[in-house]
Order: C-alpha cells, then sequence, then structure tokens
C-alpha cells in the first residue's frame, strides 16, 4: 500500500535544545537546556507509555508489553510509517526530541503536526510487526545488537535532494546479523538500462569482493544493482539489498527471484514498513541510507542524470569513499563515473584489489599492481643494448659493421656479443652475427 505525504501549512518547531522535553498543556514541546518538570495538566511521556507500550496499546501479538524499550519500538514502527524516509521537515519539527516523544506529540495532535495526520490515522505500529513478523522479518532500531551505527551519521550529513536524517529503525528480512555483514560493505550502484559491459564488470567486481569477505550492498533495481547482487551471490560472501518499498513487496516484480535468493543467504532492509510501495523520493532517501551504511560506493556505470550520482553525491557528503569504473569513451552510460573522477575526485578503480585499497584504513592492497611481463633484455647495461640494437634480424654482419652501427670499439663490441651470445638473444653464422630466431610456443 503507496501511502502519500498529506500537505500541510508551516511546521510549530518542537525542539529542545537539551534534557528532558517539557510538554505543555496543548502537547507541544518548550523544553530549556535544564531538566523540564511536566504540566500539570499532561502526564509526562514516560508515564503515558506505561506497562502497555505507547499509549496502552498491547505488543505486536496482542500481549501487554512491559518496558521502555518495546514502547520505543512500537512508536519507531509507527513513526517508520507516518513520516516519508528523509523527511526534511520532520526533522526541522522535531530536532532534539526523542521517538517516543515525537510519536507522544502525533497522538496529542499538537500543533504543528497537522502534516501528518493523515497517516497517523492509518498508523497501527502492532499491526506492522506483526505483518513483519508473518514474512520473517523483523524491525531493527537503535540499541539493538544488529543496528548498524555507522547510518547515524546521517545525523551530521546535511541533505541532498531534500532528504536527510537517520532513519527510525530499519526493516530487515533475512537469516544475517545486518550490523555485522556491514561492517567491511561496499556499495556498488549505476544505471538501470546498463551495458552488458557495466554488468559484467559489476557481477565480476562483486564476486570479487564476496570472496574477500566484504559484503556488496546495493538497491535490487535491473540493471548494476541486479548485476552486483548475482555477483556476490556467485562468491562466498552476502549481499545486502537496501528497497525503497517494505521488505515483504518484490519490486521490481521481475526480480522476485532474486530477491528470494537474498533473502535465503543475506538481507533485504527497508527504511518503510510491510506493504509499502516505491515513490521517486524513496528511491533517493533509499540512496542515502545505502552510502552512509557502506565503506564506500562504487559507481560502475551512470549516465550524467542518473540516480547513481545521488548516491555518490551521499557518499561525500558521510565522509565515504566514493569510486568509479571506466567505460568506453564513446557510452554515455559512463559519461557520469568519468565526470565523478574529473569534476568530483573519485578514485578511478578496475580491479577488486583497488576498491579494497580504496576502503581500507592503511591502503592495504590484495596484490602488487600490475606490471608488463619480464623480458631478457630488460636488464642489459647501455653497451649490451646498443650492440643488440646493432645486430641485424635476417643477414648476418661481421663485428666490426655492427661496431660501426653501434659507435662501440671492435673490442668492446666483440665482449658484447659474446655476452649477448651465452643469453640465447643473438647467435654467430660464418658470415657474422645475426639475432636468435623466436620460435613460436607449441600448441
Amino acid at each position: 500500500m503507496t501511502t502519500n505525504c498529506a500537505s500541510s501549512n508551516d511546521v510549530v518547531d518542537h525542539r529542545a535544545a537539551k534534557g528532558p522535553v517539557e510538554v505543555a498543556d496543548h502537547g507541544v514541546a518548550n523544553g530549556t537546556g535544564d531538566a523540564a518538570r511536566p504540566s500539570a495538566s499532561v502526564q509526562p511521556m514516560s508515564a503515558q507509555v506505561g506497562e502497555a507500550g505507547v499509549g496502552g496499546t498491547g505488543g505486536p501479538s496482542g500481549a501487554a508489553i512491559s518496558g521502555a524499550d518495546d514502547g520505543e519500538r512500537l512508536a519507531r514502527a509507527g513513526l517508520s510509517r507516518v513520516v516519508e524516509p528523509g523527511d526534511v521537515a520532520a526533522l526541522k519539527a522535531f530536532e532534539g526530541l526523542e521517538a517516543l516523544e515525537i510519536w507522544e506529540l502525533l497522538q496529542q495532535r499538537a500543533p504543528g503536526t497537522e502534516r501528518w495526520s493523515t497517516r497517523l490515522a492509518e498508523a497501527k505500529p502492532e499491526r506492522d510487526l506483526d505483518r513483519a513478523a508473518a514474512a520473517h522479518a523483523r524491525f531493527v532500531i537503535p540499541g539493538d545488537d544488529e543496528w548498524p551505527e555507522q547510518v547515524e551519521i546521517l545525523a551530521e550529513a546535511g541533505q541532498l535532494s531534500r532528504r536527510a536524517g537517520v532513519p527510525f529503525g530499519l526493516w530487515v528480512r533475512g537469516p544475517a546479523n545486518l550490523r555485522r555483514v556491514l561492517e567491511r560493505s561496499v556499495a556498488m550502484v549505476g544505471a538501470r538500462a546498463s551495458s552488458s559491459y557495466g554488468e559484467h564488470v559489476a557481477a565480476e567486481l562483486s564476486a570479487g569482493l564476496s570472496d574477500n569477505g566484504i559484503t556488496v550492498v546495493s538497491g535490487g533495481a535491473y540493471g548494476i544493482d541486479a548485476a552486483s547482487h548475482r555477483g556476490a551471490l556467485a562468491g562466498s560472501g552476502v549481499t545486502v539489498a537496501v528497497l525503497a518499498c517494505g521488505v515483504d513487496v518484490s519490486y521490481p516484480k521481475r526480480n522476485s527471484a532474486l530477491f528470494s535468493r537474498i533473502v535465503e543467504e543475506g538481507l533485504v532492509v527497508s527504511e518503510l514498513p510491510p506493504g509499502c510501495s516505491p515513490t521517486r523520493l524513496r528511491f533517493l532517501a533509499r540512496n542515502r541510507l545505502i552510502a552512509a551504511a557502506t565503506l564506500g560506493t562504487v559507481v560502475v556505470e551512470a549516465a550524467v542524470r542518473s540516480g547513481a550520482l545521488n548516491s555518490a553525491g551521499w557518499a561525500e557528503q558521510c565522509g565515504r569513499a566514493v569510486l568509479a569504473v571506466p567505460g568506453p569513451i564513446t557510452s554515455r552510460m559512463s559519461e557520469g563515473a568519468h565526470l565523478l573522477v574529473r569534476e568530483r575526485d573519485a578514485v578511478l578503480v578496475t580491479n577488486v584489489a583497488d576498491i579494497i585499497e580504496a576502503i581500507s584504513p592503511l591502503g592495504t592492497r590484495l596484490t602488487p599492481y600490475p606490471q608488463s611481463p619480464k623480458i631478457p633484455t630488460d636488464d642489459l647495461h647501455h653497451d649490451l643494448r646498443r650492440a643488440l640494437d646493432a645486430v641485424p634480424v635476417h643477414t648476418p654482419a661481421p663485428a666490426t659493421r655492427i661496431a660501426t652501427t653501434a659507435g662501440l670499439d671492435v673490442r668492446t663490441t666483440l665482449q658484447c656479443l659474446e655476452t649477448l651470445a651465452d643469453l640465447s638473444l643473438i647467435h654467430h653464422a660464418p658470415t657474422g652475427w645475426r639475432l636468435t630466431p623466436v620460435t613460436p610456443p607449441t600448441q
């Protein structure tokens, strides 16, 4: 079910500088830097939560919930339904407030919260948690063992495309531990309308990263995303698909079989609760999560206006490595990657070792830089090189003619010719010296 944001007028600022928040009669926070006392007409938020969770509701399975953790989980689940991922207006309105406090303000219909009133009416966090459990999914929030703390950099990363902020929680489906698999992870992103070259490179790099214990994270879309997931699955590691819809929704539909494989071996993740459909803004919000959760973002193939460049922008703002794969200069689908290298200081990468070096704190390389194959003439000193260059290929020449051509005296030339013969580079014929013919390798 796709839920559209309700429009509203100006949003009242419910921010508090620090410390506990005081809730006035109308439910609007007006806390100061000191610990504030609740007004007489409104109970403290902790008291309103009580043993039954936020608003006195039951738990995901209908049982009573006790403890602040369960109350916070319900509040965050509800907020993930009510507030669009990365909603800048919500960040401004509720800056400085905890999830329970925001949820309480929304339930009290506090002034300035009208923007979210339509969605609040349909928000049933217990139902969403039940639906997630039925799909073998879970809701991970800050404080959980699985919570990836690196995504909290989004609180400081500013905004891009009117999206910003840390998720209220993450809906997760699959057997792996989210925090652990993201500890060493790389985002592989690129065009949906990709070329065969781009898909081949994405799959090869992802398989190599997977074999080296690095989790491949992508967005589950057609093209480069799908090729990256498949490549990682072909390796020995895991892959994570971060979706712009609910974790129980297969979008795009033709990737359903791929999502099934990912759920069996890796993870499918989303900020959105079960049943939600994708929108353009949700894809942009999803990009910030992919960038923040990983050590670096590799743009495999992208046009100048590709959404992959939005992911690269988020990686820059989160202080993560930005990497780009070069492509044919005639390909429009590589223009975005080339632009990143030329104008935004992205690291050009052509193999797995390049990527690992870029994301490693000490610049570790798995393999040395590629070198040209060594040939016998590489170690020849100056006179030997001059003599060798003067030896004819076909018709043998006497030492005196070779000395003249090389610009060496005859004695030095003879010494060089003997050395070159010992190296099997030349041989002596009845009428002089010539290069040793190169024998083609046998099949």
